[in-house]
């Protein structure tokens, strides 16, 4: 490679030129990881949500979890499979209840996952659900990235820190482990525990495993 570098000076530049950024970019991600859950929730008069829907019960929690949030958690925008028609039915259903005079926002993504896919497979699939992703972070830009287990959560919170890392957005990662998780943690949970700014559980049977959750005990704020 020096002999490489010898006869192209501009590529040892470029190189290290990229070298110098990824330094720079794990020292920011050790920063930020490191002072995740040092400082409380943005206190803001309104937060914007970004509620993270999947299939089975995953979506009736998160729906009930923003209706006891007070009215201040607003506007509402939605991330969706784009296989997942149940979900955007009951999304639409509570939104509608909440009144009309509120706006939500329903966004779709590819699933990082499929039923009875190879977990080999999935890096493909979440690469290009990450993708899809961008753009949706760029443009809603939430105070508060809420997510309650279902697989389509991870793609969008390594981009909502991976924003944060490079300084475009704050969003806040608030996770929410599922009501069925009594005694382990869910594959989406054990994944996100390091990078939450806030980890609920709702069993304090779990807390012996992940002392750093909080107990929700009816409560999410």
């Amino acid at each position: 490679m020096s002999c490489i570098f010898r006869y192209f000076p501009p590529m040892k530049m470029a190189f290290l030129l990229i070298i110098g950024l990824l330094v720079l970019f794990v020292i920011r991600l050790c920063y930020v990881l490191f002072h995740l859950q040092e400082k409380p929730l943005k206190a803001l008069k309104s937060r914007s949500v970004l509620a993270v829907a999947g299939s089975g019960g995953h979506t009736t929690e998160i729906v009930r979890l923003l209706s006891s949030l007070p009215s201040t958690f607003r506007p509402h925008s939605y991330v969706v499979a784009t296989s997942d028609k149940m979900s955007v039915t009951k999304i639409e259903s509570f939104e509608s209840t909440e009144g009309s005079e509120n706006k939500f926002t329903l966004y779709k993504i590819p699933r990082s996952r499929e039923v009875s896919q190879s977990w080999g497979s999935t890096i493909i699939t979440t690469f290009h659900a990450c993708l899809a992703s961008f753009p949706i972070m760029w443009k809603s830009r939430p105070d508060i990235l809420l997510c309650n287990g279902p697989g389509t959560c991870i793609p969008l919170c390594i981009v909502a820190l991976i924003y944060k890392v490079l300084g475009i957005c704050a969003t806040d990662i608030v996770f929410v482990e599922s009501m069925c998780r009594v005694t382990t943690m869910s594959l989406s949970g054990k994944i996100l525990y390091p990078f939450a700014n806030r980890f609920y559980v709702q069993w304090p049977q779990l807390l012996q495993q992940y002392p750093n959750a909080i107990y929700l005990g009816g409560r999410l704020v």
